[in-house]
């Protein structure tokens, strides 16, 4: 097995840059992809199984989270190629055809994911201005169409705005979360203690690890995180990289796991069972079971926050991905095309898709858990895990101990997927 050196260590350290507002700008952006939706319902998938499993999933979360992304990080910066994204290093070290396969399931991991928060947001919307402000909102195709045309009026100012205003979105939402945790100190109970059964334990263990990979997941915009810090730091973008995944890691975990911690503490895992029943997050439960008139505001602004600067950042993903499909086609025929005319044909296209199922408000959850979950986990977790053992440049990373958890944590991932599934 092959460890750096301490003096190594402190070489690279002293050779690297120093932190930068840069660096807090993609924490934040880091952050604020992977901290969505998700982390409103993972309190319901934590709790239901009493305190075990959730103490558990709480030691996993960080080294779970950090290095499944550092290998990715890793395997996006191996190319021989500076600047190339992860469909051109896919080609790159795994050949043509397997690069339009690995591709084509990128581009169709992070889409459903789009969709669902464009249905999301105009849900969220409609229902504020139903239950909350007490007026009839417009048709949902205007409403639709008004919500999309805002979220792409922030892509179309760049990639560097759409990185900076998720940062901005992070700063209220981490307060949100964290003062939401501490209001509900007061309500703590230990019913969560009282459900520690074997069977309990280790079902709920095991079929969580899938929801820990969708609530901490922002492999969207690794690629274009990772090209960010080619292009910044140059020789050192990897130690650089590796620290800012660390610092973004380590600030989602402490924050989601306080907050999943706190909602826990104030249920029972019969209240959690209701709540995933009635397939609502845990804000809109926990404000019906208080009847307190802020919560009743509270849950949709969050609720909406948490969408809207998740869809900016798993944007960026897609539009990557959509884009390597196009230009792969383009180069079987020997033609190319510039970036910003495939930018503009992909905005179009996830335009118009976004805004269609907005419209049609289908129900996509299941879709996005079948689907995406098993291709999540082999592509952040088993795809750079892979390369480290067949492609030259990624084999200083063999041989580490890490390797061998992620490896072990993306099966039960894709294990625990395919068992839910077989269970409908």
């Amino acid at each position: 097995m092959s460890f750096e050196t301490i003096a190594d260590v402190g070489l690279r350290r002293a050779s690297a840059p120093t932190w930068s507002r840069h660096d807090t700008t993609w924490v934040l952006g880091l952050f604020a992809t992977a901290i969505g939706a998700g982390s409103l319902f993972l309190p319901i998938n934590a709790g239901i199984g009493g305190i075990w499993p959730l103490l558990i999933m709480a030691v996993l979360a960080f080294p779970m989270t950090y290095l499944a992304h550092r290998g990715l990080i890793r395997f996006v910066l191996s190319s021989s190629k500076p600047g190339s994204d992860i469909t051109e290093v896919v080609g790159e070290h795994f050949g043509v055809t397997a690069g339009k396969l690995i591709t084509l399931l990128y581009f169709f991991t992070i889409l459903p994911i789009l969709l669902l928060y464009g249905v999301g947001l105009t849900n969220t919307v409609e229902a504020l201005m139903i239950n909350q402000i007490g007026m009839a909102p417009p048709p949902r195709a205007l409403l639709a169409l008004v919500l999309t045309a805002g979220l792409f009026a922030v892509v179309m100012l760049g990639e560097r705005m759409v990185v900076q205003v998720m940062g901005w979105m992070v700063y209220p939402f981490i307060a949100v979360l964290i003062g939401f945790a501490l209001y509900l100190v007061p309500q703590w109970n230990g019913a969560v203690f009282h459900d520690a059964s074997p069977a309990n334990f280790s079902l709920t263990l095991w079929l969580s690890i899938p929801v820990l990979v969708f609530s901490f997941n922002h492999s969207p915009v690794i690629s274009r995180f990772a090209v960010a810090q080619h292009e910044h730091y140059g020789p050192d973008a990897e130690p650089k990289a590796s620290r800012i995944e660390k610092y973004a890691a380590l600030l989602m975990v402490v924050v989601v796991m306080f907050f999943v911690f706190s909602c826990v503490f104030a249920l029972s895992p019969a209240e959690m069972g209701a709540a995933k029943a009635q397939n609502v997050s845990i804000l809109s439960f926990l404000g019906n079971k208080f009847d307190n008139p802020f919560m009743a505001y509270l849950a949709p602004t969050v609720a909406f926050v948490a969408m809207a600067k998740s869809f900016l950042g798993h944007y960026l993903g897609a539009r990557e991905g959509l884009n390597g499909l196009i230009s792969q086609q383009l180069a079987g025929h020997g033609k190319t095309a510039p970036t910003r005319l495939l930018n503009a044909i992909s905005a179009a296209f996830m335009f118009a898709a976004v805004w269609i199922v907005a419209t049609l408000n289908p129900s996509i959850l299941g879709m996005i858990e079948s689907l995406c979950g098993p291709v999540i986990a082999a592509l952040l977790f088993i795809m750079p895990m892979y390369a480290i053992n067949k492609v030259p440049a990624m084999r200083k990373y063999a041989g580490r101990p890490s390797n061998v958890l992620v490896l072990f944590l993306g099966a039960v991932a894709i294990s625990a997927i395919f068992y839910s599934l077989l269970s409908l």
